[in-house]
C-alpha cells in the first residue's frame, strides 16, 4: 500500500501561541517551564491534527523554539566559544537564544550568529559556524524526547526530522582554512550516535532533509555528499533513512541521490519532470516520496493532476507499494487552518487549502492510489474540480485595463532620464547632504500603543479622524526625535502600517487577506502574507497622505517609503495561473504610480524596498538570467518615472549578495542600503572585483538583535566599508527597519550611529 505522510508542520500555532510565549519569556514574565508547557501543548495539538487526518508517518522534531538549523547546531554541540557554553548534555535555552539574538548584560556582550534566507523562501535560518576547534558532541536531548512525547500522545509511527549532514555543512560558514571534509569527518560520528539512539528507541525511519541537492554542486560539494552518505549507509545500528529534497529538481544530482538511504522524497510540484529521470534509477524496494501537494502556497491542489503523477510514479516503480504521498515540502511555509478564516470571501476561500486541508488532500490521493474510493474521497475530488473550474472562469481574476497597460510597457518606461553621475549632482544640489549621510531604513518601533490604535479602529472604538490624529502625533514625535538625534534624511516611521507587504496589498485590487494566515519568517517573527488572486491595480494613492504630512512638518529631506514589486510578489501567496513575471509587472505599474505621486507631493527621496530580490533568485544558475531580466526590469519600471533630482533608494537584507551585485547595479537605484553588520562587512569583499557604481549604505547596526552596538563598533564597520567604497558614496544606516525594536535601545543605538558618522566626517576632513 502507498502511505500518506507529512514532512513538517507549522510551529507557530494557529493564533501565534509560540511567538507570544517566546517573547514573554524573553521579557522575563514567564519561566522556562511555562514556555516549555506552551510548546508541549502545541506539539500535542499539531500531532492530533495529523493523526486525525489519517497520516501513516508523522514528523517529530520538526518543532523549534527559533530555527531548525539552530536546533541542529545545538544538537551537534557546534556552539561558538564566544557564548561561553559549558559542555553539558543539554544546551541551555539562554545560550540557544543568545546564539540567535545576541546577548548584552552585565556578564557578556556577544553578537548574534549570522542569519540568512532558507533557499528561495522568506524563512531565515541561523548560519552554523565551524573552525578547527569545533567540538561536535550531542548537546541536546530534544529529538529523543520528541519521539517519547509523540508516542505518549498516540503517534504510532513518529518520524524524527533532522537536517542532513551535507546540507548542514554546506549552508554553514567555516571561519578558518579548515577543509570541509575535515569538519565533516569530525561531525559524522555524532550523526551516527544520534541514529544509534533512535535505533535503540525502535524508531523505524528518520527523515534527513538534504535540500542542497537542488543546487548546482561543485566537485567539493559533491564529495561532501558522497562522504556523508557513504558513512550513513554503512551504519549497522540505525533506522531506515528517508532523504528529503524540495524546492526544485534534483535530476542533475540524481547519481548522488538515488543511493542515499532507504527512501527519497521528490518535490513534484516544483519539478514534476524529474520523476521520469529519477524513479527508474531507484533501487528496488526503495521508498519513493512523491510531493504532489504544494507546501508553499495556499491554492487547492488539482487532485486529478496530482493523481496522474502518482499513477505515473507507480508505473515507473512497477506498483504503488513503495510510494509515499506527501506535500512538496514541510508545511512550515503554509498557514495552519483555513477553517479559522471566517471573514474571507467565500468564493476566494473555496479556491484555497491551508496546512490542515493539504493533509486531507494527501490522504485523499493516497486512498485513490490504493483503490479505496469512499464517498468522502469522491467528494474531495469533485470539490477540487469545481474549485479549479470556478477560479478559471471568475470575472474577478482578469482586469483588461491592467493587461492593456502591461502591453504598452516600453524600454523608456524602464530607464531614468539621465545616468547616475548627472542625477547624483542634481540630487546633491537639491538635498545638500553632508559626507557620510545618515538615515534609517523606514520603520520606527511599533509599540503596543501603536498596535492598540489599529485594533481600536477595527473595533469601532476610535473614529477614523481620531485614529489619524493619533498617528500624526506619532509621526511628529518621531520627526522631532530624528532632528534632535542629528539624522540627515528622515522617515515618517510607518506607524499606520501593519506589515510592509500587507499594508500595500490592502490598498490594491487583486489581493485577498486572512485573519490567521500566519507564517514564520524568523524566530518569533511571523508574517501574514496577502494572497494575489487576480490582476493587480492601484485604485488610489497609498502613502502620499502620510509622507506629505511628515514633509510639511520638517525642513529636512523626508523619504517616502514603498515596498518594491519583487518583494510584494515574493512575500505574498501568488496566483499560479500566470507567470510570476507577469504578476510582478502589474505590481510594478502600481508602485510606479505611487512614486510619481510622491514626487508631485514634494517628496525628494523615495525608497523602494526590495529585500526579497535575492530570495527570488532561482536555485540553479542556468535560470538566473531569465529571472534578472524581468526582476530588474520591474524595479526599473517602478522607479523610473521621476526627475533626475528625485533620489531613489532601495533596501536589501539577510541574503547572500556577493554573486549578484552586477544585477543589483543594473537596478540603477541612486542609493542602496544593505545588511552587513552580522558578517562585519564581509559581503563588501565582492567590491574588490565588482565596482558598484552608485551610492551604498552597508548596515552598521543589527536590528534583529536587542544589543546596542557602541559608536566605536559602528565606526570600525564604517572604516572596513571604506576599504571598498569611496567616502563620497558611503551612507550610514542600520541593517533594516526598526519596527521590532524598543524605543530605549533605538534611541541609544541611533545616537551611537550618528556619532560614528560624525567621527567619520571629522577624520575625512582632517
Amino acid at each position: 500500500m502507498a502511505v500518506a505522510s507529512n514532512l513538517g508542520f507549522p510551529r507557530f500555532g494557529a493564533k501565534r501561541e509560540l511567538k507570544k510565549a517566546v517573547e514573554t519569556f524573553w521579557k522575563g514574565k514567564i519561566s522556562e517551564a511555562e514556555l516549555r508547557d506552551t510548546a508541549d501543548m502545541l506539539l500535542e495539538r499539531h500531532w492530533r491534527i495529523q493523526m486525525d487526518a489519517g497520516l501513516f508517518a508523522i514528523p517529530v522534531n520538526d518543532f523549534s523554539y527559533y530555527d531548525h538549523m539552530l536546533d541542529m547546531t545545538g544538537l551537534l554541540g557546534a556552539i561558538p566559544p564566544r557564548y561561553n557554553a559549558p559542555l553539558l548534555d543539554e544546551i541551555k535555552l539562554d545560550t540557544y537564544f543568545a546564539m540567535a539574538r545576541g546577548a548584552q548584560d552585565a556578564d557578556r556582550d556577544v553578537p548574534a550568529m549570522e542569519m540568512t534566507k532558507w533557499f528561495d523562501t522568506n524563512y531565515h535560518y541561523i548560519v552554523p559556524e565551524f573552525d578547527e576547534d569545533t567540538d561536535f558532541h550531542i548537546a541536546s536531548l530534544h529529538p529523543f524526547r520528541a519521539v517519547e512525547k509523540a508516542r505518549a500522545a498516540g503517534v504510532e509511527h513518529p518520524r524524527p526530522v533532522l537536517v542532513g549532514p551535507a546540507t548542514y555543512l554546506l549552508l554553514g560558514k567555516i571561519l578558518d582554512n579548515t577543509p570541509k571534509r575535515v569538519i565533516l569527518e569530525r561531525m559524522l560520528p555524532v550523526y551516527g550516535e544520534i541514529l544509534r539512539r533512535f535505533h535503540e528507541m525502535d524508531v523505524d525511519m528518520v527523515q534527513l532533509d538534504e535540500p542542497a541537492l537542488v543546487l548546482d554542486l561543485d566537485d567539493e560539494a559533491r564529495s561532501i555528499f558522497e562522504q556523508a552518505w557513504t558513512y550513513l549507509n554503512s551504519l549497522s545500528e540505525r533506522p531506515k533513512l528517508l532523504t528529503t529534497t524540495y524546492f526544485g529538481s534534483i535530476a542533475h544530482n540524481a547519481d548522488l541521490a538515488v543511493d542515499m538511504g532507504d527512501g527519497l522524497h521528490l518535490d513534484l510540484v516544483r519539478a514534476p519532470e524529474q520523476l521520469d529521470t529519477i524513479a527508474p534509477q531507484l533501487p528496488e524496494g526503495k521508498l519513493l516520496g512523491c510531493g504532489v501537494v504544494n507546501g508553499r502556497n495556499v491554492w487547492r491542489a488539482d487532485l486529478d493532476k496530482a493523481l496522474n503523477l502518482l499513477k505515473r510514479a507507480a508505473t515507473l516503480r512497477g506498483g504503488h507499494e513503495d510510494i509515499m504521498v506527501a506535500p512538496s515540502c514541510s508545511l512550515l511555509h503554509s498557514p495552519i487552518d483555513l477553517d479559522l478564516e471566517t471573514r474571507l470571501d467565500d468564493e476566494i476561500k473555496s479556491w484555497m487549502a491551508f496546512g490542515k486541508q493539504k493533509l486531507d488532500e494527501v490522504v485523499a490521493l493516497t486512498h485513490v492510489l490504493n483503490g479505496e474510493g469512499s464517498s468522502d474521497v469522491q467528494q474531495a475530488f469533485a470539490a477540487s474540480r469545481d474549485a479549479w473550474d470556478a477560479r478559471r472562469s471568475s470575472s474577478r481574476v482578469v482586469n483588461e485595463t491592467v493587461r492593456e497597460r502591461q502591453d504598452a510597457i516600453n524600454d523608456t518606461m524602464a530607464r531614468r532620464a539621465s545616468d547616475f553621475p548627472k542625477r547624483v549632482a542634481a540630487q546633491q544640489a537639491k538635498l545638500n547632504l553632508p559626507p557620510f549621510p545618515t538615515t534609517t531604513i523606514g520603520s520606527f518601533p511599533q509599540t503596543r500603543e501603536v498596535r492598540r490604535l489599529r485594533l481600536q479602529l477595527r473595533k469601532g472604538e476610535l473614529t477614523r479622524e481620531q485614529y489619524e490624529h493619533a498617528i500624526e502625533n506619532e509621526i511628529l514625535n518621531t520627526l522631532k526625535y530624528q532632528e534632535e538625534a542629528g539624522v540627515d534624511v528622515l522617515v515618517h516611521g510607518e506607524f499606520e502600517r501593519n506589515d510592509m507587504v500587507e499594508y500595500f496589498g490592502e490598498q490594491l485590487d487583486g489581493y485577498a487577506f486572512t485573519q490567521h494566515g500566519w507564517v514564520q519568517s524568523y524566530g518569533s517573527r511571523g508574517v501574514k502574507p496577502p494572497i494575489i488572486f487576480g490582476d493587480v491595480h492601484r485604485p488610489h494613492p497609498m502613502t502620499v497622505r502620510w509622507s506629505k504630512f511628515a514633509k510639511d512638518h520638517t525642513d529636512h529631506p523626508v523619504k517616502g517609503m514603498l515596498t518594491g514589486p519583487v518583494a510584494m510578489l515574493q512575500w505574498s501567496f501568488v496566483r499560479d495561473d500566470q507567470p510570476r513575471s507577469k504578476t510582478c509587472e502589474q505590481i510594478a505599474l502600481a508602485i510606479r504610480d505611487e512614486v510619481v505621486d510622491l514626487e508631485a507631493a514634494g517628496i525628494e527621496v523615495v525608497q523602494i524596498d526590495e529585500p526579497a530580490f535575492r530570495e527570488g533568485l532561482p536555485l540553479r544558475r542556468k535560470d538566473w538570467s531569465a529571472y534578472f531580466d524581468w526582476a530588474v526590469r520591474c524595479f526599473r519600471v517602478a522607479s523610473s518615472g521621476v526627475k533626475d533630482d528625485t533620489q531613489i533608494h532601495t533596501h536589501m537584507c539577510y541574503s547572500e549578495f556577493n554573486e549578484i551585485f552586477d544585477a543589483i547595479a543594473a537596478m540603477d537605484a541612486d542609493v542602496i542600503s544593505i545588511e552587513a553588520s552580522r558578517s562585519r562587512m564581509e559581503l563588501l569583499d565582492a567590491f574588490d572585483e565588482f565596482h558598484y557604481p552608485n551610492d551604498i549604505g552597508p548596515g552598521v547596526w543589527d536590528i534583529h538583535s536587542p544589543r546596542v552596538p557602541s559608536s566605536d563598533e559602528m565606526t570600525d564597520l564604517l572604516q572596513r566599508a571604506l576599504k571598498h567604497i569611496p567616502k563620497q558614496r558611503l551612507w550610514v544606516n542600520p541593517d533594516c527597519g526598526l519596527k521590532t525594536r524598543g524605543w530605549t535601545e533605538v534611541k541609544e543605538s541611533l545616537a551611537n550611529m550618528v556619532a560614528a558618522a560624525k567621527r567619520m566626517r571629522e577624520e575625512a576632513a582632517g
